[in-house]
């Protein structure tokens, strides 16, 4: 069977020339699944107090706008806690290096003896690596701490988490913005849509089927909306 066009040599080449994009699917799928979740959630809990179309939507505009920022704050904050902790073993490694090179070169050793490396194979891999400082470096980091390979920029990791969280979590309010009837249903039904949209798109990134993912989402979201919902039920029996 032939190979297929990028696994010719050439192909291969050329792609591992071109540098690494980062990924910001994780910080989508975590901003459009938690936007939808507790704006939802906001809904489902006035609806469950009786409370008027106007709370409503005042309550969930503005939790729609602070938390798609406290969540957009919390994410850039995470990932550039990510690279500076990256930063700090790359210049302890370095640094390593240059006071206890036979030591980091066992560190080396082992490592690919626990891969199954022995006599002649072994000595070659371990002065293959060391041979450069960089690759040393680079080698320590990934296979002793399991640090990722590139940095991701934090600012686009924020606005990714902040556009998903605003462009998922406004779904259950439009209902009563736009002041159709039976909204809470219409705003229930459109959500559940949304988990499910966003659990089938992120099985194009996995093994998992796309019902299942999207299923799985799904389920999720409406636990937390029921939670809700019965919640702010329960809160206005108790005023009343």
């Amino acid at each position: 069977m032939a190979l297929e066009p990028d696994h010719t040599p050439a192909s291969i080449a050329a792609r591992l020339a071109e540098p690494v994009k980062p990924s910001y699917l994780r910080d989508w799928v975590l901003g459009g699944i938690d936007g939808a979740v507790t704006t939802f959630a906001i809904v489902a809990g006035v609806a469950g107090a009786g409370l008027s179309y106007t709370v409503v939507i005042i309550l969930g505009v503005a939790n729609l706008i602070a938390d798609g920022i406290s969540m957009a704050a919390g994410n850039y904050t995470g990932v550039k806690a990510e690279n500076d902790d990256y930063k700090r073993l790359l210049e302890m490694e370095r640094r390593h290096i240059k006071q206890a090179p036979e030591g980091e070169k066992e560190e080396v050793r082992q490592i690919f003896v626990r891969k199954g490396f022995t006599g002649d194979t072994l000595d070659r891999a371990v002065d293959t690596i060391i041979a450069d400082e960089k690759r040393w470096i680079d080698f320590m980091l990934t296979e002793e701490f399991g640090a990722p390979k590139h940095e991701r920029p934090p600012l686009p990791a924020a606005m990714a988490t902040f556009a998903a969280f605003i462009f998922c979590g406004a779904v259950p309010l439009i209902p009563y913005i736009l002041g159709v009837s039976a909204s809470f249903m219409i705003a229930a039904i459109a959500t559940g849509i949304v988990f499910f949209l966003i659990g089938a798109l992120k099985s194009k990134w996995s093994t998992t089927s796309w019902w299942a993912s999207g299923l799985e989402t799904f389920a999720i979201g409406a636990v937390a909306a029921a939670a809700a919902f019965f919640i702010g039920d329960l809160l206005e029996k108790m005023a009343a």
